[in-house]
């Protein structure tokens, strides 16, 4: 293997593990346009139950947009060679992504309360099938920062080609499942 690391995979302009996690990413993005698609459809149908979206569900979308910063201040520390600030950087990132899971379960609270069951109507069957699946890819990017955290604590500040590229892998996943719930509130809140 001659070159640089980026260079190891031949002509190509993006890594193999890139391109399969962006193929990946747009599997998961076209199963919940998917299923926005089937909300839309049977929203049409009738027997729809209005109500609106739990404001914690506002929470938990600041939440993890403020988890991609950190992350991203993380990957720029790890970068520049600043230790703290990229140690730190991540454990924020898996604290807001707890924080994030914490505040859809208080949603999921709040819409029971007030009769929304995972049952009861289709209206409020999509909302918990779209936040319950979510979670489910939070959950493994929580797996994941929490595995790079581990590595910065115990392998240091070590700025090899092979972990600025498992970074990268993380920075993408991350960013993409922050976006897709962003795509989800919005399309939740200008549908009830």
């Amino acid at each position: 293997m001659e070159g640089s690391f980026p260079n190891a995979y031949g002509r190509n302009k993006i890594h193999p593990q890139a391109f399969a996690l962006l193929v990946a990413c747009a599997s998961i993005m076209m199963m919940f346009a998917a299923w926005t698609s089937a909300y839309l459809v049977r929203q049409a149908a009738g027997n729809w139950l209005e109500f609106s979206l739990p404001q914690v569900f506002t929470l938990s979308t600041v939440i993890i947009l403020l988890s991609s910063f950190t992350l991203h201040v993380a990957y720029r520390a790890f970068l520049k060679g600043n230790e703290k600030v990229y140690r730190y950087g991540l454990v924020a990132t898996v604290l807001l992504g707890v924080a994030f899971l914490y505040t859809q379960y208080q949603g999921w609270l709040t819409l029971a309360g007030i009769g929304i069951e995972l049952t009861t109507n289709p209206s409020g069957s999509f909302v918990y099938v779209f936040s319950y699946v979510h979670a489910a890819h939070v959950v493994g990017g929580i797996a994941i920062l929490a595995l790079a955290t581990a590595h910065a604590f115990l392998l240091g500040l070590k700025a090899t080609p092979k972990r600025k590229h498992r970074f990268e892998l993380t920075l993408i996943y991350w960013h993409f499942v922050d976006l897709l719930w962003v795509y989800l509130f919005f399309f939740l809140m200008t549908q009830m």
